[in-house]
C-alpha cells in the first residue's frame, strides 16, 4: 500500500475518532496506523536496516488490507461494527509488539533523531494499545476457553497482572530513564501471553493435550514475582505516605461489612484475586484479631487506638479494591498494599500487649451496644387518646375474665404504634380499677437494675415512695405483699426475656385472677412470656381515627370548619397510621392558624415537621435500631434502598440479601437459614410490617417513618444512594455500595454518568456492589459509549428490561466475575458461550420477550445458579424441536426456582428436571406432545421433586381455535407430595383428575385457570378432601354444576371465581366452613345471590360478619 493510500486511512480514522460511539477504539486503531506508518517511513529512510524488519514487512501490507477493508465497508451495523473492530485489533497489535520489541532490541543505542522522535511518541501510545489488546484478548480467552482448561487461570493472572500496571500508568511515579525498558518487557509478556493463548486455543479445538502450555503458563506466575521486584526497587519511585481517614461514623457496622467482603474474595475464583489472594487472607485475619479485643474491653479507654483500627481498616479496603478496579493499581499493589498490612501487624502486637493489662475488673462492652439509655417515657396523662375500641374491650374481658390462674396480656407493635397508650387506657379505666386489690405500672425499657424495678413495684402497690436498703431481699418483700391479693402489673417496654423472667419471678401465682400486662416491640418477648392469652399485635389507626385525633386536638369538642376538612383528612391520611406520628401533626396544627394556608403548608411539608419534631421521632426508632445486630441493621437499611410504600416479596428480599453479601455464614447454620433467623428478627423488632395475603407470596415493607429513618441512616454510612437521569453524577472516591439511577424519558442518556463513559479515566465504581437502573418506559438499547467493564466489583446488576442489551455490553457483563444477581433485558436467541465466566452467579434473570432464548450448554458451569427466570427459555432448538446436547452427569444441584421453561416430548426432555433435584418452584409451558401407548398427553413425572413448593404450568396446544378441546386426550399427573401452591391453565381436566390433586396432602393453594373441566360437573364425594387447602382459585373455568361435600375444604379461607360464567351457584355447603373468610367475585354476576345467601347464612351461624363478599380490587359487594 503506498503512502498516499496510508494517509488517507489515517484522515479517515482521524474523523472517526472524533464522530463516532467508539471513539476510544477507533482512537486506539488511528495510533496503531499511525506507528506503523512512521515505523516504515523510518526504514524507507534508511534509519533502520532491512535485515532487522524484513520478517514483519509483509504483515505491514496485510495490516493495511485489513485496515482498508473494513473502512470501506460500509453495510455494517453498529453492533457488527463493534464486533468487527474488536477482531481487527486483535489481528493487527501483534504487529506493534513486533515493533516494539524490535526498538528494545535494535535500536535502543540509535543516536538517530528520527528514531528518538519515533520511540517518544510510541511511549506515549503504547500503554494504551497494550491495555486495549489485553482487554480483548481476556474477552477472547473466556469465550474461546474456559477458566478450568489446564493454564487458563495462570494466563488469566498474567493478564490482571500486566493490566494494573497499564491502566492510569503513573508516568510521574516511573523513573523517566526506565519507562522505555519497563514497556519494553510488559510488551514481551504481553506478545508471550498472546502466543500461549493461542497456542491453548488450536490445542483445545483439536482436543490434543495442554501439558506443555500448562508448563509454559507457570512461568508467567515466576515472571510476575520478578517484574514485581523489580518494579519496587528499579522502575518507580516510591510514593509519599498518605494518612486514609475513616469516613464512617459506625465503625462495627463497617468492621462488619469489611469481614463479609474479604471473606467473599477469598472465597472468589476470579482471577483479579489470586494476585493478592494471600495478602487478603493476611489482613482479614489480622484485623479479625484486633476486632475482637474491642469486643472485650471498654472502648472508651481505648477510643484512639479504635479510631487508628478504623482507619487502618478503610485504607485496606480502599488499597484492595483499588488494585481490583485497576485505579492507580500499580503503586497500591507495590507500595501501598504491604505498606497497610505491615501498619496492622504492629496494631495487632499493641493489641496483645495491652491485653494483659486490661483490668479484670473492667466493665464488658460490646461495640454495637445502644450508644446510650434514652430517657423512660412519661405515662400519657391527660392525652387525648382515640381509637382501639374493639382492642380495649377485648383486654379488658381478658383482665376480667377467664381463668383464676395468673395470666399474662401482651401488647406488641412497631415504634410509636401506641402500646403505651392503650395500656394506660385500659389501665385506668373504672371497670379494672375497682377490679383488682392492687396495681403497679413499671416502665422497664433499657435499665437493667432489676432491684430498683422491683423496689418501684413494691412503692406502687405499698403506697410509699421509699427506697428500701441494700441487705433487704426487695423481691422477697414484693411476693409478700401481693400474696392472696387479685392484682395488676403492668410491665411497659419490656426488650428481653431475661429481664421479663427477673421481673415476673417474685409475682405469686395464686388462683385470684392476678393479671400482668406487658408492652414490648419484640414480639418474641411477648412469646415467651405467653400463658393462656395469645398475644394483641396492635394495629395502625384507621385514616378516620388520625383524623378524629387531629380534630380533637386542633378544636377541642367543636367540629372542624368545612373549608378546613378535606386538607386535614389529607394530612389524616399522610399520618399512615401510627398514633407516635398523629398525635404529633396534632400538636403542630394544634398551635398555629385554623386557616386553610397553613394546613396547606404543614400537608406539603409533613415530613419536616415529624423529623425537626421537639418529640425527636426518630429516637423512639434508633431505640429498636440499636438492640439489632450489625448484620440484622444491614439487612433493615437494605430495605430502604428501595422506594416507600414498595411492597418486597420476602423470598425476593432474602435473595438480594445474599446477593449483596450481606449474610455471615456460620458455622451451625445454613445461608438460608441465617437469612431466616436476620427477618424474625426484623419482624419481632416490629420494625417491618408483614403482608401475608392468601394466596399470595408473603410480602414487606416499611412503615413511612422506618424508612425516613433507614435512609438517613443509610446515606450517612455511605450504604445506598439514588440518582435521576436529570441530574448526571459526578466522580467521587467515596461513592456508596448501592446506587439506584432513576432514568426518565425527557432526560435519557447514561452517557452523561462517570459510571458509563469510556472517556472517563477516573474510576467511579471502586466502592460500588450494586447497580439499578430504573426507567420510565424507554425503547431501544443502551448506547455504545455505555461501558460497564470497570465497574469490576459489582455483585448486582439490575438493568430495566426496557433497555435493550447488546452483544458488546453483553461480552463486558460477562468479564464481571463477582457478579452475583444479574438481570437484563436482551434482543440476543442465546446467552454467550462467556456467560460461563459468571461462576458466581446466583440470581439471573433476562426479560426477552418475542423469542424464547435457547439454554446453551454454558449455561450448567454456573453451578452457584439458585435462580434462573427468562421471559421464556429452552433447551431445545425451537426450529427443530431437537434437544441441546447435555452432558448425562449434569446438574444444577443448588437451582431453586426455574420459570418459564418451554419443554416438549423428546426422548431426552422426559428426564430433564432430573437435573434440578432440589427445585422449589417451578413455572414452565408445556407444548401438547401424545403419548400414542397411552392416548394421553405427554406431561413429565414430577414425584421426585421432593423439595418442590409451587409450581405452575400452562398448557400450549396445536389447536389455535381452542387451547382446551384439540383433543380428548388427557395428561397422567405425577406430582410431589411436598406441593403447597399449584397453577394449571389451559388444562382438559376431569373429576378424576381433581381427585389426584386433592390427595396432595401438603397443598395450601390451588388455581385453576382458562379450564375446561370434561362434562361440566365437578361432583366431590368424601374421598375428595382438600385437607390444607386454604386458597381456591377458578378462573374461566367450563363449570356448569359444582357438588361440594361438608369436609370437601375443611381449613379453606379464601375462595375466588373469576369470570366462571357457565357455574350456576355457590354450593350452599361453602357456608358450613368456619375457616371462610371471604368469597371474592370478578365478572360472575351470576353468583353473587348465592355468596349473598351464603353470607346471611354464615352471619345466623356466627353472630358477627365473620364471611367478605369482595369484587375487584377486593371492594366489598354487600
Amino acid at each position: 500500500m503506498t503512502e498516499e493510500q496510508m494517509d488517507f486511512l489515517l484522515l479517515n480514522l482521524h474523523h472517526l475518532s472524533k464522530y463516532l460511539t467508539e471513539q476510544t477504539q477507533y482512537e486506539i486503531l488511528h495510533n496503531v496506523c499511525g506507528n506503523m506508518k512512521d515505523f516504515h517511513g523510518l526504514i524507507v529512510n534508511g534509519c533502520i536496516e532491512h535485515e532487522i524488519v524484513e520478517y514483519v514487512l509483509p504483515q505491514f501490507q496485510l495490516m493495511a488490507e485489513r485496515v482498508g477493508r473494513f473502512l470501506w465497508d460500509d453495510q455494517i451495523d453498529g453492533e457488527s461494527r463493534l464486533f468487527k473492530l474488536a477482531h481487527l485489533l486483535m489481528k493487527i497489535i501483534p504487529i506493534e509488539l513486533e515493533v516494539v520489541n524490535i526498538c528494545f532490541t535494535n535500536l535502543k543505542a540509535s543516536t538517530s533523531a528520527e528514531v528518538g522522535h519515533f520511540i517518544k511518541k510510541l511511549l506515549e501510545i503504547c500503554p494504551d494499545i497494550l491495555r486495549e489488546y489485553l482487554i480483548h484478548l481476556q474477552e477472547h480467552m473466556i469465550n474461546v476457553t474456559t477458566t478450568t482448561a489446564s493454564g487458563a487461570q495462570n494466563i488469566h493472572v498474567m493478564i490482571e497482572f500486566l493490566l494494573i500496571i497499564l491502566s492510569n500508568m503513573p508516568r510521574d511515579f516511573i523513573h523517566h530513564d526506565k519507562l522505555f525498558d519497563l514497556l519494553a518487557r510488559v510488551g514481551a509478556l504481553t506478545r508471550e501471553v498472546s502466543t500461549l493463548v493461542r497456542d491453548l486455543e488450536e490445542k483445545l479445538r483439536s482436543k490434543e493435550s495442554t501439558d506443555k502450555t500448562n508448563c509454559a503458563t507457570l512461568d508467567l506466575l515466576e515472571n510476575i514475582e520478578l517484574l514485581k521486584e523489580d518494579l519496587k526497587h528499579v522502575y518507580l519511585i516510591v510514593p509519599d505516605s498518605s494518612q486514609c481517614c475513616f469516613p464512617m461514623s459506625d465503625g462495627p457496622l463497617f468492621m462488619h461489612l469489611l469481614h463479609m467482603h474479604l471473606d467473599d474474595l477469598l472465597n472468589s475464583n476470579a482471577y483479579s484475586i489470586a494476585l493478592i489472594k494471600e495478602e487478603i487472607r493476611l489482613v482479614k485475619e489480622d484485623l479479625e484479631s484486633i476486632r475482637s479485643f474491642f469486643v472485650n474491653i471498654e472502648q472508651e479507654w481505648y477510643k484512639d487506638l479504635w479510631a487508628r483500627v478504623l482507619d487502618v481498616a478503610y485504607e485496606a479496603k480502599d488499597v484492595i479494591d483499588s488494585i481490583i478496579v485497576r485505579d492507580n493499581g500499580l503503586l497500591h499493589l507495590i507500595f501501598s498494599l504491604p505498606i497497610t498490612i505491615m501498619k496492622i501487624k504492629l496494631i495487632k502486637e499493641q493489641v496483645s500487649d495491652l491485653h494483659e493489662k486490661i483490668p479484670k475488673n473492667g466493665g464488658l462492652l460490646v461495640v454495637n451496644s445502644p450508644k446510650k439509655l434514652v430517657e423512660s417515657k412519661s405515662l400519657p396523662v391527660g392525652k387525648i387518646i382515640v381509637g382501639f375500641e374493639e382492642e380495649t374491650i377485648w383486654i379488658i374481658e381478658k383482665l376480667t375474665r377467664g381463668s383464676a390462674d395468673l395470666d399474662v396480656i401482651s401488647i406488641t407493635g412497631m415504634p410509636g404504634s401506641g402500646k403505651t397508650t392503650l395500656a394506660y387506657k385500659v389501665y385506668n379505666d373504672k371497670s379494672i380499677s375497682s377490679h383488682f386489690d392492687l396495681r403497679a405500672w413499671c416502665t422497664v425499657n433499657q435499665e437493667y437494675d432489676e432491684k430498683n424495678l422491683l423496689n418501684k413495684i413494691f412503692n406502687q402497690v405499698n403506697g410509699s415512695d421509699s427506697k428500701l436498703s441494700e441487705n433487704i431481699d426487695v423481691a422477697d418483700k414484693l411476693r409478700k405483699q401481693l400474696y392472696g391479693k387479685r392484682y395488676l402489673i403492668v410491665l411497659d417496654d419490656v426488650w428481653d426475656t431475661s429481664k421479663c423472667d427477673e421481673l415476673t419471678r417474685p409475682f405469686p401465682e395464686v388462683e385470684k385472677g392476678s393479671r400482668i400486662i406487658l408492652t414490648t416491640r419484640e414480639k418474641k418477648v411477648a412469646l415467651h412470656g405467653k400463658r393462656n392469652t395469645d398475644l394483641l399485635d396492635l394495629r395502625l389507626l384507621k385514616p378516620e381515627e388520625s383524623w378524629e385525633l387531629l380534630e380533637k386536638r386542633a378544636f377541642g369538642n367543636e367540629s372542624c370548619p368545612d373549608e378546613l376538612l378535606d386538607v386535614g383528612i389529607e394530612i389524616a391520611q399522610n399520618c399512615k397510621g401510627l398514633p407516635l406520628v398523629a398525635d404529633l401533626i396534632a400538636g403542630v396544627i394544634a398551635g398555629r392558624e385554623k386557616k386553610k394556608a397553613v394546613w396547606l403548608e404543614v400537608r406539603n411539608n409533613l415530613n419536616s415537621f415529624i423529623l425537626n419534631s421537639e418529640v425527636e421521632v426518630m429516637k423512639v426508632i434508633e431505640l429498636s435500631y440499636d438492640h439489632l445486630s450489625d448484620q440484622v441493621k444491614l439487612c433493615l437499611l437494605y430495605i430502604a434502598s428501595y422506594s416507600k410504600d414498595t411492597g418486597m416479596i420476602i423470598s425476593g428480599l432474602i435473595d438480594l440479601w445474599h446477593a449483596e453479601g450481606l449474610v455471615e455464614q456460620t458455622e451451625m447454620k445454613s445461608e438460608e437459614e441465617v437469612m431466616k433467623v436476620y427477618l424474625d428478627n426484623l419482624i419481632s423488632s416490629s420494625l417491618v410490617i408483614i403482608f401475608n395475603e392468601i394466596g399470595e407470596y408473603p410480602t414487606c415493607q416499611l412503615h413511612d417513618l422506618v424508612h425516613d429513618f433507614c435512609l438517613i441512616k443509610a446515606r450517612k454510612e455511605k450504604l445506598f444512594d439514588r440518582m435521576s437521569s436529570s441530574s448526571p453524577s459526578s466522580s467521587s472516591d467515596l461513592m456508596p455500595r448501592i446506587v439506584t439511577i432513576d432514568c426518565k424519558s425527557e432526560f435519557f442518556g447514561l452517557e452523561n454518568f462517570v459510571l458509563f463513559g469510556s472517556n472517563k479515566r477516573r474510576h467511579s465504581g471502586k466502592h460500588l456492589y450494586s447497580l439499578r437502573i430504573n426507567a420510565d418506559n424507554l425503547d431501544g438499547g443502551l448506547s455504545d459509549t455505555c461501558h460497564l467493564r470497570h465497574l469490576r466489583l459489582l455483585r448486582v446488576l439490575k438493568l430495566d428490561h426496557s433497555f435493550k442489551v447488546k452483544d458488546s455490553l453483553l461480552n463486558e457483563i460477562c468479564m464481571l466475575v463477582h457478579l452475583r444477581f444479574l438481570r437484563i433485558g436482551t434482543e440476543v436467541k442465546s446467552l454467550p458461550s462467556s456467560f460461563s465466566n459468571l461462576r458466581n452467579l446466583e440470581i439471573l434473570s433476562v426479560y426477552n420477550k418475542g423469542s424464547t432464548l435457547v439454554l446453551l450448554p454454558r449455561i450448567w458451569d454456573l453451578v452457584k445458579l439458585r435462580i434462573l427466570h427468562m421471559t421464556s427459555c429452552s433447551f431445545l432448538d425451537m426450529d427443530t424441536d431437537e434437544p441441546i446436547l447435555i452432558a448425562e452427569d449434569t446438574k444444577l444441584e443448588n437451582l431453586r426456582y426455574l420459570e418459564n421453561l418451554v419443554l416438549s416430548y423428546s426422548k431426552d426432555a422426559e428426564d430433564i428436571f432430573k437435573r434440578f433435584p432440589n427445585l422449589r418452584i417451578l413455572v414452565f409451558v408445556l407444548k401438547e406432545s401424545q403419548d400414542c401407548s397411552t392416548k394421553q398427553h405427554w406431561f413429565p413425572k414430577l414425584d421426585f421433586l421432593t423439595e418442590l413448593e409451587r409450581l405452575s404450568v400452562e398448557f400450549e396446544s396445536s389447536n389455535d381455535s381452542d387451547p382446551s378441546v384439540g383433543t380428548n386426550w388427557l395428561c397422567n399427573f405425577h406430582f410431589p407430595s411436598s406441593l403447597k401452591i399449584l397453577s394449571l391453565g389451559k388444562f382438559p381436566l376431569t373429576p378424576d383428575s381433581l381427585s389426584t390433586l386433592a390427595r396432595l396432602s401438603n397443598l395450601e393453594g390451588l388455581s385453576l385457570e382458562n379450564t375446561i373441566i370434561h362434562g361440566g360437573e365437578w361432583n366431590m364425594t368424601e374421598e375428595d378432601t382438600f385437607e390444607n387447602l386454604k386458597f381456591l382459585e377458578l378462573d374461566e373455568v367450563t363449570l356448569f354444576k359444582w357438588e361440594v361435600g361438608e369436609e370437601s375444604f375443611p381449613v379453606l379461607e379464601k375462595l375466588e371465581l373469576w369470570r366462571c360464567c357457565m357455574l350456576e351457584e355457590i354450593p350452599p355447603s361453602f357456608g358450613d366452613i368456619c375457616s371462610l373468610k371471604t368469597i371474592k367475585l370478578v365478572e360472575s354476576p351470576q353468583l353473587i345471590d348465592s355468596a349473598m345467601k351464603i353470607k346471611e347464612y354464615v352471619e345466623d351461624i356466627m353472630g358477627g360478619d365473620e364471611l367478605q363478599v369482595v369484587g375487584r380490587n377486593n371492594v366489598p359487594l354487600f
